[in-house]
């Protein structure tokens, strides 16, 4: 009876590749230059008036998420072989750190147009597949908790409730993390699926970002074919630069600029707005405090100074994978060092940035608010907590990392 189910379910199957293709094709990046240049500075004056919606909403909307394709966002991780124009990893992110200065949590789900990078240890067959009617996929994942799939001819049955999918609800495809085995090396399986056949669970209440809907996503007894899964950050099926740079790491980098967008958007607000202000109290405006010059000056050179060592430590490792040059487990471990660094440096900017706001920004509407519950996430993520900065420290000491998959 089991057999004949599991038949049953792999021939209801639909292929999740067409579907996701079919889905993103509704809406195409502007032609590379100006127009994609207009098309990304309509997307933050958009945001800019819609940003209070996304957070009452709970998750970023489709008709949005169609207005960051048009800016070129979900297409900069694909293969030029595959009719992508992929484009350099410093230069997405400062578009993330730009939407994240507006907006963090839109910031977050506009991060993930780097997810195709993943899809680069997928057959070379299904990445052509996923790409033959569009180059703009939005894909989201649940990465954990990581669940055994049965194993079935042809693929597998995957049955489980995965946390974390941010940006699920505007998603063209979505992962589920499932168990690797002996062939894995110790990483998890990526199953990939077509929204249609999970169930979005919307559960995302939380105090920081909201907007993301990282809801959980539930599989019921749903094949998965395996030219459909890939282990996440395994060896690529491509050789381009885009594909040499290091997944894992990007993935970590990608949320930490986030933090650093939250920052700017939240000292440029001390700086332009909340310094002019005069106390109620009948005190001198806020701006001609020593302690509001002082705290200013220092959580902008912090600022400053933790996003040119991310910067630099970027473009120095994409400058080896363009030249086709190693990248050693040292320059992934600066990379993860940098990110760390982004995301707590972010978030004490943003903290002091508060403390110069004063006793206004505690109203929920208060423009501070924005940033302080969302630039605090960042660093309570997996991928950018403290004990990445010894796992790093081990590696620059040639020790074991002492984390699965690091760097």
């Amino acid at each position: 009876m089991k057999d004949e189910s599991a038949a049953a379910i792999i021939a209801d199957t639909a292929d999740a590749a067409t579907a996701a293709g079919k889905l993103a094709a509704e809406v195409a990046a502007e032609p590379a230059g100006p127009a994609r240049e207009a098309a990304f500075d309509h997307a933050l004056e958009v945001l800019r008036d819609r940003r209070d919606e996304f957070n009452e909403k709970g998750h970023v909307p489709r008709d949005y998420i169609a207005l960051l394709k048009k800016a070129g966002l979900f297409g900069v991780a694909i293969p030029e072989q595959f009719g992508g124009q992929p484009q350099s990893p410093a230069k997405f992110m400062k578009q993330v750190e730009k939407i994240s200065a507006v907006d963090p949590a839109t910031g977050w789900v506009a991060s993930f147009g780097s997810a195709p990078v993943y899809f680069a240890s997928l057959p070379v067959e299904t990445q052509r597949k996923i790409y033959a009617e569009s180059t703009d996929i939005v894909f989201a994942a649940g990465m954990f908790p990581m669940f055994e799939a049965e194993r079935v001819e042809g693929g597998y049955i995957c049955s489980g409730e995965w946390q974390f999918a941010s940006g699920c609800k505007g998603a063209d495809l979505l992962g589920m993390g499932l168990r690797g085995g002996e062939g894995t090396n110790g990483k998890p399986l990526t199953a990939l699926v077509d929204p249609a056949k999970v169930e979005i669970v919307d559960n995302w209440s939380v105090a920081g970002m909201k907007a993301t809907g990282s809801h959980n996503v539930r599989a019921d007894r749903v094949f998965i074919p395996e030219e459909m899964t890939f282990v996440r950050g395994g060896e690529p099926t491509i050789d381009e630069p885009i594909s040499r740079y290091p997944v894992i790491a990007y993935a970590a980098q990608v949320l930490a600029v986030v933090a650093l967008g939250a920052a700017r958007g939240a000292l440029d607000y001390v700086t332009e707005v909340g310094s002019a202000k005069a106390s109620i109290t009948g005190g001198p405006a806020k701006g001609n405090r020593p302690v509001y010059k002082s705290g200013l000056a220092k959580a902008e050179a912090d600022l400053r100074s933790a996003r040119a060592f991310f910067y630099e430590t970027t473009e120095e490792v994409w400058a080896k994978a363009v030249a086709d040059e190693e990248i050693t487990d040292r320059d992934k471990a600066l990379l993860r060092m940098a990110s760390t660094q982004a995301a707590h440096v972010g978030r004490e900017v943003v903290l002091a940035a508060f403390n110069l706001a004063g006793t206004g920004a505690i109203f929920e509407r208060h423009p501070m608010q924005r940033f302080l519950q969302d630039g605090l996430v960042p660093a309570q993520h997996a991928m950018l907590q403290e004990h990445t900065f010894e796992a790093s420290g081990a590696l620059l000491l040639g020790l074991n990392a002492g984390i699965p998959s690091f760097p």
